[in-house]
């Protein structure tokens, strides 16, 4: 049964499709919703968010500037009374315009500021607008306004006129850079270094293509080694710059791009509380400078803190660039590189438009004033036929006949306006006429004409002259804030701090740091991986949590770093299925978290005799004792592990016995099997490292140090540990040689007397510094040197005369090696003027390696020279027993004998 519908009347003609008229004229609602949406997509991107190529400023911030331009009169204006003014031209509130200027003030190139105008750094709100005031820096009247070359169009009630771009000579979007968010996409452009910008600018007039880095007002450090030129799918990594004040203080004086005091300080305060660092109180000294005081707990490392800060809070942050600009109405996306071209480009266009409507305008008063000249000189004001012309057609004619001999003198014809300028002149002014006075005008602006004309025929070089005019003009003040470096990747879980407590009940297989009846293991971080090993020869690593299962009968657990290879576990097994008793050492640098791995060959019944983890590669001598056998006559013999070679995890390792085993003692402890710590020295990253990167410092065993010497002449040591920081101003680092000789020469700062002194650093708690010249203030390190015979060049002033001579010194021969508090003696009697050194440095790391290979050469020597002495090597044994030995094959297919 279908039901009936009634429709009105207009309805039912529409829906029979009768109205032909109505329904041609109908749009659906997607319809107008895809358009307006568009329209509105193309508003936000074209007049707020994104900025123009051309001059670098959106919409709302070219209005500031053309309104300021308008208002300008020398003097401050009231940023309210500038925002009022704006408003003519911009559409929407007061709130929006006063936030973009404060935005352009805060940036300190194009409004001179004068009161508070807020505080990026700290994040302080500027006052209100009606308290503060603003005018164009003498930067922006130069680079950013020229009427003759702006294009103009009508404001948005058509009453007023206003500039599509501004004529800016600069690459001033990449100076102040930019941040916009419109629909469907964004743009983040990088501010870049002011005196920067000037060379990559020369360097593009010159041919080549530039290469820039962000530059940022806070200052801090960046990596910019992926910075993809600014492209979408780049990384910038900034950090806070961070000093030690002292081994309980450290401070952070320069905070990352984007961030504020007040911001960084709640992040440090929250890693605090979740316990991810450990300070006792947080000050902020904030003033003209950036100075955040944080001070340390007791006990804790400022090497790790620093760390520590950089992994879990504001002090470093990562920005992605994004650099999108409009180009003829349409937005781009290019890359800082280019943007500065099509800057440089545009910069050398519009100083040619300059050029040419400079030259125009010297033509044009020549012309005018050749032609007052004329006029005057050949009396054509009183020509009868000239006072008789009843109307301007008629003057015009007559004067017409009276130029037409002097016509090839002037540069283009003569237009009827020039009559007429002519004829307005008073009569006063043409009496008064001074031909050779206007001679010398002319003749001043011929010259200027053909300066102008050379500036034309070479434009690149007056496009140089000026960006080299913007840097001698304008640079002073605006060097390089940024340090550019690469970083090193600070792992959070190697500088977390110690925030839980690691238990284990060993019998039922649990770890956790819940677990607080049962035993304690240790302290560890909440994102730290634990390794627990069991008697059944199996292991397993794991992530810290309140409670795990990782299977019965644990015998060691421990927190696990990943990439150890110093921790060597030492290991005696027993296989399940031949009864055979192993022993091996190995290492565990990199796992898969949760799967488990065997220690043993991983039949069935194998069993873990023996087990210790060894923090340095010790290796202990154990005692076995077997269980008695009619074959055996020996039952208790020594095993030293530090005969055993460090393998892989998986290795099957060395036999012990093939009989049964009663137990395992250990006798007494060894020493570390390991060779000594090879370290560099990564000037770029500030830190040492093992993998080979910089400059090679030396082998270090436990007790070695590292010679800190400073600029200031002052020393301190420093342990060996990769966390360490190194600050700025270090004169030397070097492996500490306790009988290494050192020579110096220092000035006294009191009586300008140079002084040489012999001597030995003294050896001294880590961390303590002290000085080894004068402390007498002025006094400086002029040169220091470990070379066996230092020989210096001096420039002396002799006599009463002051006569110059130039003489070399042995250093050795004025002074012997003395303790390292005294003074030394006298450089020279007479006036010394310079001291250089002649000789060479000694490289201890180098000269370390090279013994080492001396060494080893030796060694391969005297092993050469006993197989050529003993043809057979014969092994004489007294085995009074077959079965007291085993022959085993090592995983390189080499016999062991035991």
């Amino acid at each position: 049964m279908s039901e009936e519908t009634n429709f009105p009347a207009d309805d039912q003609a529409y829906n029979n499709g009768q109205d032909n008229e109505l329904s041609s004229d109908t749009i659906s609602l997607s319809g107008l919703y895809e358009n307006w949406f568009l329209d509105y997509a193309s508003y936000v991107i074209l007049d707020r968010a994104v900025p123009h190529l051309n001059d670098g400023f959106k919409p709302v911030q070219r209005r500031i500037l053309h309104s300021l331009k308008e208002m300008d009169d020398g003097r401050f204006n009231k940023a309210a009374n500038v925002i009022g003014n704006t408003m003519k031209y911009h559409p929407h509130g007061d709130a929006s315009i006063g936030d973009a200027m404060v935005q352009i003030g805060q940036k300190d190139l194009l409004i001179d500021c004068q009161g508070n105008w807020g505080d990026p750094i700290t994040g302080d709100s500027a006052a209100a607008p009606r308290y503060i005031e603003g005018r164009l820096s003498k930067f922006a009247l130069e680079v950013v306004f020229n009427p003759d070359t702006t294009e103009w169009q009508l404001s948005y009630d058509g009453r007023n006129k206003e500039p599509v771009t501004l004529p800016v000579k600069f690459p001033l979007l990449l100076a102040q850079g930019a941040e916009g968010i419109a629909v469907g996409l964004a743009t983040k452009i990088m501010p870049h270094n002011f005196v920067e910008l000037i060379d990559g600018s020369i360097q593009v007039l010159k041919g080549e293509r530039p290469n820039l880095m962000p530059d940022f007002p806070t200052g801090g450090t960046a990596d910019v080694s992926n910075y993809n030129e600014g492209r979408r799918g780049g990384k910038i990594r900034v950090r806070a710059k961070i000093e030690e004040r002292d081994k309980k203080t450290l401070a952070i004086t320069e905070i990352p791009f984007g961030t504020t005091t007040g911001g960084l300080i709640d992040s440090v305060v929250s890693a605090n509380d979740k316990g991810k660092i450990k300070i006792r109180k947080i000050e902020d000294n904030t003033a003209g400078e950036v100075e955040i005081i944080v001070h340390l707990a007791a006990g804790i490392s400022p090497d790790v803190t620093i760390d520590a800060l950089y992994a879990f809070t504001a002090c470093e942050t990562s920005i992605s660039p994004n650099t999108c600009v409009i180009i003829d109405n349409k937005p781009h996306f290019m890359s800082v590189n280019d943007m500065l071209i099509a800057n440089t480009n545009q910069t050398k266009e519009l100083l040619k438009r300059e050029l040419e409507i400079r030259l125009h305008e010297l033509q044009e008063k020549i012309f005018f004033s050749s032609l007052l000249k004329i006029f005057i000189q050949e009396g054509m004001y009183k020509h009868p036929n000239y006072e008789n012309s009843g109307d301007f057609e008629t003057v015009v004619v007559v004067l017409n006949q009276l130029f037409e001999p002097f016509f090839a003198q002037l540069y283009r014809e003569i237009r009827p306006e020039d009559y007429k300028r002519l004829i307005e002149r008073p009569m006063s002014s043409i009496t008064r006429f001074d031909v050779k006075k206007a001679d010398e005008q002319m003749k001043a602006q011929e010259d200027e004409i053909k300066e102008v004309r050379k500036k034309l025929k070479h434009l690149t070089e007056h496009a140089i002259e000026w960006f080299e005019h913007l840097r001698s003009k304008y640079a002073k003040g605006r060097e390089r804030k940024t340090e550019i470096r690469i970083f090193d990747r600070v792992e959070a879980a190697q500088v977390a701090l110690a925030n839980a407590k690691l238990y284990v009940n060993r019998e039922d297989g649990f770890i956790g740091t819940g677990m607080r009846r049962d035993e304690l293991v240790s302290e560890c971080s909440d994102i730290d991986d634990v390794i627990a090993f069991r008697a059944d020869g199996k292991y397993v690593v794991t992530k810290v949590q309140e409670k795990v299962f990782v299977g019965k009968d644990i015998i060691h657990v421990a927190v696990f770093k990943r990439g150890d290879d110093r921790t060597t576990y030492n290991a005696i097994y027993k296989d399940g299925t031949s009864g055979t008793t192993y022993i091996k050492r190995f290492a565990v640098t990199a796992i898969t978290r949760d799967k488990e791995y065997d220690i043993t060959k991983g039949s069935k019944g194998s069993k873990l005799l023996y087990f210790t983890a060894n923090p340095n590669g010790e290796a202990e001598v154990v005692n076995i004792q077997l269980k008695p056998h009619s074959k055996l006559r020996k039952l208790n013999f020594d095993m030293d592990f530090a005969e055993i070679a460090i393998k892989g995890r998986a290795s099957q390792g060395n036999i012990v016995s093939k009989y049964p085993i009663k137990k395992i003692a250990f006798k007494n402890a060894g020493v570390s099997t390991l060779a000594g710590r090879k370290i560099w020295f990564d000037d770029v990253m500030t830190r040492l490292n093992a993998d080979e990167r910089g400059r090679y410092l030396g082998e270090f065993d436990a007790d070695d140090k590292i010679l800190l010497v400073y600029q200031d002449g002052s020393y301190e040591f420093s342990s060996f540990d990769l966390s360490n920081h190194f600050g700025a101003n270090i004169l030397k680092m070097e492996k500490y040689m306790p009988e290494e000789i050192y020579t110096a020469i220092h000035q006294d700062g009191k009586s300008g007397t140079y002084y040489v002194k012999r001597f030995k650093y003294d050896d001294q708690p880590i961390g303590k510094r002290q000085s080894f010249i004068n402390d007498s203030p002025g006094s400086k390190l002029i040169i220091l040197t470990n070379g066996d015979e230092p020989i210096v060049k001096l420039q002396l002033l002799k006599g009463k005369t002051q006569t110059p001579e130039t003489v070399e010194q042995s250093l050795n021969e004025i002074i012997d090696v003395k303790g390292i508090k005294a003074q030394g003696n006298r450089l020279s009697f007479h006036t010394v003027k310079a001291v250089s050194l002649l000789t060479e440095e000694r490289d201890f790391a180098q000269i370390n390696s090279q013994e080492n290979e001396n060494i080893a050469e030796q060694d391969l020597k005297e092993e050469d020279n006993q197989e050529n002495t003993s043809p057979t090597n014969d092994i004489s044994l007294e085995i009074t027993n077959p079965d007291d030995i085993s022959l085993s094959e090592d995983d390189e297919g080499q016999t062991s004998l035991f």
